[in-house]
């Protein structure tokens, strides 16, 4: 057996740091607008003025903005499968760009976080429920995991 003092910590990559720090931000009910979420979406050339507009890749952008890394500074979670390097195995914090609906422009982006039972996947993420939180996803909606080319993730 090995002794616990000699495993290494888990360490976070900081932009997940950042994402962790937000759960719980969540849209405005009616004409109202989350100024937080309007923050997240001038990281996109989109800059949407409302919280009702779509704004996972906002957030991802968002959290990446805050570590200096360069995000697609698109508001389309699918315009993730190009950005950094794709991996083929997910590592905590990695972007997970997931398919949605039957269109091929339709996704959701958000920070991997681990896997569950019954093949589900745990996402950190901006517009899930209309919030940054935690959510567990099915695995075969996955199209790409990504990691900034500037620094890989483990």
């Amino acid at each position: 057996m090995i002794p616990s003092e000699n495993i290494p910590p888990i360490v976070e990559p900081p932009w997940l740091e950042f994402a962790r720090e937000e759960i719980g931000v969540c849209e405005i009910p009616g004409s109202k607008n989350n100024p937080r979420i309007l923050e997240y979406d001038q990281a996109t050339v989109l800059k949407a003025t409302n919280d009702e507009t779509p704004w996972c890749s906002a957030f991802v952008n968002w959290c990446f903005a805050q570590v200096d890394i360069e995000g697609t500074r698109s508001a389309a979670a699918r315009s993730w499968i190009h950005w950094g390097d794709e991996i083929k195995e997910p590592v905590l914090g990695c972007v997970c760009v997931l398919k949605r609906g039957l269109s091929l422009w339709q996704g959701h982006v958000g920070f991997f976080i681990g896997k569950t039972a019954g093949n589900h996947i745990q996402i950190l993420g901006g517009n899930q429920g209309n919030a940054v939180r935690i959510e567990a996803f099915p695995a075969n909606r996955v199209l790409s995991y990504r990691v900034p080319t500037e620094r890989k993730v483990a």
